[in-house]
């Protein structure tokens, strides 16, 4: 009586000995690291490795240790100090064609990584860095794609060849003025049929007929989650730039941007990066002139010198097609007649017309993406202050030819990998910020104070175990260590499956593990407490185990998904701190019934099962 089978007893064994695993790697330090990546414009290989060496060894920057993984670099640092040293060392060598990333490595052997065990990430509160809270203007973006309505529309009846009187508008709503109704009829079914998301209606007054399109909660919806959309896309893109590892961009309520910038201590770094201004040009290739030419210096007439982005020199035509302002949508995708990657583009009314005018009059001609950035640098002045140097950045980011002629939406090919295509079309809804934004929470943490909330995190944990391992192992004995045993299993557990996650540890994630410590015996409690009830009955000492564990299972169960059930209320309704607390209480919730249930159950079973048991020592 009370033996496990061998399946049972064999899964228990592999989940201990796979938290084991996945948890190890958080025992080891992390040493201070930098990881080089490639950007567009440069990839790493074995020439950036060699070049890396060579400057680290010329300026005496001792290396820890170097891996190439084929796309990025990681070099490990004794000390932060030789850290420090090695960026501005490599900010010189490299230049802007690579991004560089300070951050913290974990120097595991070769056995975990391949098992791809990691330690698990710390959040802002226990490492030090920045969050900013964002505002963005929702009701500027509806205004914005309510001026562009205007301006569409205006274009329309003029090609149309309906005359109108005035055209006024409010927040929402584009208004236009007519003298006379047959006019008014022709407009409503023209802006109608050109703009059919929008809500047209007629209305009359004293000699004045007039035209109503208003934008629906729908399109209003649409609006607003764009901009949202790519004002988080130009963040991010903006961030990367900065060369910070882990860093987190996301929505946060139905307006608002959270930016956690880990081990960045650098507040108006952050304001230079959101003041920066972005957008993009549609140009034609010059194939009648030659770029050798322009390059020597003998730029001809009506064109101008571009490079790419990995260097390489482009004449392009003056004359702008369309810029960035008036790209409403992009999106990644195959093309359907090669199945090549394709990025798709959608224009505004003027820019679609703009497009189609151009692209009719040159079909097998090449059209460029120029990416214009203005950036925000620091330079050391001749007395040796530093001040700040605004620079325009401008550079080729997609050459195409032009199939057939194309207007409102149209497609992007010639483009190397989906991966490319996709950075691309993010590239160009990024091009500038789609809506006014302001920082409306701004805090910066400390390293010290991070290191502070590890170790005060780690002590209550430590603390909290210690003292309920005592009470268990005083008040039920033997069944106390067999408790005892499954709580720091549980533990255990819970750093394992956070580990492999990857997700982020926060000083509230802390109070969720400190909490789950305590509520995990009391799925112990109670089955102890029903062996004694058993006992006491007149029971025998296995009956009572098997009944103990038999009849606790229901009320331990309805216990814990009560608490499954806030946790998980907690997540989806809850922000930032608040999700942390409520992952961690989900993951310990789910541990604690594994150990406290099958875990005590296996080691009881090994104690006592298949023996002849005159007393419990409970």
């Amino acid at each position: 009586m009370n033996r496990y089978p061998i399946w049972k007893n064999l899964l228990v064994l592999i989940v201990v000995l796979t938290g084991v695993f996945y948890a190890m790697p958080n025992l080891f330090d992390q040493d201070p690291s930098m990881e080089v990546a490639g950007t567009r414009r440069a990839k790493v290989d074995q020439g950036t490795v060699a070049t890396v060496e060579s400057a680290l060894k010329t300026a005496g920057v001792e290396v820890k240790s170097l891996d190439f993984s084929g796309t990025k670099l990681l070099l490990r640092f004794h000390d932060p100090e030789s850290q420090l040293r090695a960026k501005d060392v490599l900010d010189e060598t490299l230049g802007d064609d690579f991004n560089r990333a300070l951050t913290l490595s974990t120097d595991l052997p070769g056995w975990l990584r391949a098992i791809n065990a990691m330690p698990m990430n710390l959040g802002l509160d226990l490492r030090g860095g920045i969050h900013v809270l964002i505002d963005v203007d929702m009701d500027a973006a509806v205004k914005q794609a309510t001026e562009r309505y205007s301006g569409d529309i205006r274009t329309l009846l003029r090609n149309e060849k309906l005359r109108y009187v005035t055209v006024s508008k409010d927040d929402i709503s584009v208004s236009i003025k007519f003298r006379d109704a047959t006019v008014r009829d022709k407009a409503v079914g023209a802006i109608s049929n050109e703009f059919r998301e929008l809500t047209v209606e007629a209305k009359d007054d004293i000699d004045s007929f007039f035209v109503v399109a208003k934008l629906g909660k729908t399109v209003q919806l649409e609006v607003r989650k764009f901009a949202l959309d790519q004002n988080i896309t130009t963040l991010r893109n903006r961030v990367n730039a900065l060369g910070v590892a882990e860093p987190v961009i996301q929505q946060q309520g139905q307006r608002r941007i959270v930016v956690q910038l880990p081990g960045v201590q650098d507040p108006a770094r952050i304001k230079d990066m959101l003041s920066a201004t972005a957008t993009l040009e549609y140009r034609l290739e010059d194939t009648e002139h030659n770029v050798e030419d322009a390059v020597a210096g003998r730029v001809p007439p009506g064109a101008r010198l571009y490079r790419t982005r990995d260097g390489r020199p482009v004449l392009l035509k003056k004359r702008v097609i369309v810029t960035g302002d008036q790209i409403t949508n992009a999106s990644s995708g195959l093309d359907q007649r090669s199945g090549s990657p394709a990025v798709f583009v959608n224009l505004d009314g003027p820019g679609a017309r703009r497009m189609r005018d151009v692209t009719s009059d040159n079909v097998g001609k090449p059209m460029a993406v120029v990416f214009i950035e203005t950036r925000y640098e620091k330079h050391q002045d001749k007395d040796g202050k530093i001040v700040k140097r605004k620079r325009k950045v401008e550079e080729v980011i997609s050459i195409a030819t032009i199939q057939e002629p194309f207007g409102k939406r149209f497609q992007t090919t010639g483009l190397d990998s989906t991966e490319e295509s996709r950075d691309l079309a993010l590239l160009l809804r990024a091009g500038a910020l789609a809506a006014p934004i302001e920082i409306v929470e701004e805090r910066t943490i400390g390293p010290s104070l991070g290191a502070d909330n590890i170790q005060q995190g780690f002590n209550s944990v430590v603390i909290g175990l210690i003292l309920v391992m005592i009470f268990m192992a005083i008040y039920y004995r033997v069944f106390g260590l067999v408790a005892d045993m499954a709580l720091v299993v549980n533990l255990l557990l819970i750093v394992a499956v956070l580990s492999m996650l990857q997700a982020t540890l926060t000083l509230p994630g802390i109070a969720g593990i400190v909490l789950t410590v305590g509520m995990a015996v009391d799925a112990n409690v109670l089955i102890f407490e029903r062996i004694r009830e058993e006992i006491n009955n007149g029971n025998t000492p296995q009956a009572s185990i098997h009944a103990g564990y038999a009849k606790a299972l229901s009320t331990i169960t309805d216990a814990n998904i009560t608490t499954l059930i806030a946790a998980a209320v907690l997540f989806g309704f809850g922000t930032g701190p608040i999700k942390g607390f409520a992952v961690t209480l989900f993951i310990g919730i789910l541990t604690s019934m594994f150990t406290a249930i099958i875990g005590t159950r296996a080691v009881v079973n090994f104690v006592y099962g298949g023996k002849r048991v005159n007393k419990l020592s409970i």
